[in-house]
């Protein structure tokens, strides 16, 4: 369309005057729109990339924080179980559930072992066969003759009798320090010290079925030949053996152990039988 300026003269459009969007080439329309479709689908895919590799990086990172967080966490349960382990040694142990007696023979490692010092062979018995007694919850003996010694010490405080135990049960490292610890100590001969204490592997401690007791009246006497002056003693003599209990080393026994009037063997069931059967069968020649 032809424009007249007031001069009537014709005005030139201007190359610098923007055409309207229809009157673009529908080519260069074309051109410009699949441009910035190709830019829109590029900067898509580039956003999709970086959420895959931004999940990929959460995915690994929640994978070490688990297996780190689970390896500290059975670290402590470890060291947890330790702890209680530990504890449990130096605590008290409970009464432990009574198993059947095992089978009333000697292993033929013990049968085989000679006599030393006029001390017979005893096995150990094993933590899980012990129970503690009434009076003193460190002393313990096997489940048997745990049960007759609390029966008789509660009869025995029934006739104002009040029987104190003193040693049960001995390991062989318990017997190690007394025989030979000790007997250094006190610069004792070897032969002398036997005539009081065992050697380790041969006292009637490791059994669990013996049993040192005193009177609790006359603490003064524990252990001491003068024992057999106390009340506590002459009401053993007397009633012992109704509760399976018969004294080890009376005076002039034929082992040749010193007389200990506080020491006392459990004889009361199959097996304690088996057990002391040698000394026993000494006793009656």
């Amino acid at each position: 369309m032809k424009i007249l300026n007031k001069f009537g003269l014709l005005n030139k459009t201007s190359n610098k005057e923007k055409l309207p969007v229809d009157d673009i080439p529908e080519a260069v329309r074309d051109e410009h729109e699949g441009t910035k479709q190709e830019s829109f689908k590029s900067q898509r895919i580039w956003q999709v990339w970086q959420l895959l590799v931004m999940g990929a990086i959460a995915t690994i990172i929640s994978i070490g924080l688990h297996f780190q967080f689970k390896q500290t966490r059975d670290n402590s349960s470890l060291t947890q179980i330790k702890q209680n382990i530990g504890t449990k040694i130096v605590e008290l142990s409970p009464t432990p559930i009574e198993k059947p007696s095992p089978s009333p023979s000697l292993s033929p490692s013990i049968q085989e072992k000679e006599n030393i010092l006029g001390h017979l062979p005893y096995e150990e018995a094993s933590w899980q066969e012990l129970a503690p007694v009434f009076g003193n919850q460190n002393v313990k003996l096997r489940s048997s003759a745990a049960e007759k010694f609390n029966v008789m010490a509660d009869v025995a405080w029934s006739a104002n009798i009040d029987l104190v135990p003193l040693s049960g049960f001995r390991t062989l490292a318990d017997q190690k320090y007394l025989f030979f610890e000790v007997k250094a100590n006190r610069g004792e001969e070897t032969s002398k010290r036997a005539e009081v204490s065992a050697p380790p592997g041969y006292s009637e401690h490791h059994t669990g079925y013996a049993i040192d007791i005193g009177d609790a009246r006359m603490p003064e006497t524990h252990l001491k030949v003068s024992f057999e002056k106390t009340i506590a003693f002459q009401w053993l003599q007397e009633n012992a053996s109704n509760y399976g209990f018969e004294l080890s080393f009376p005076k002039d026994n034929p082992q040749g152990i010193s007389y200990e009037p506080w020491h006392w063997r459990f004889v009361g069931d199959n097996h304690s039988l088996k057990t002391f059967e040698e000394a026993r069968s000494l006793e009656e020649e």
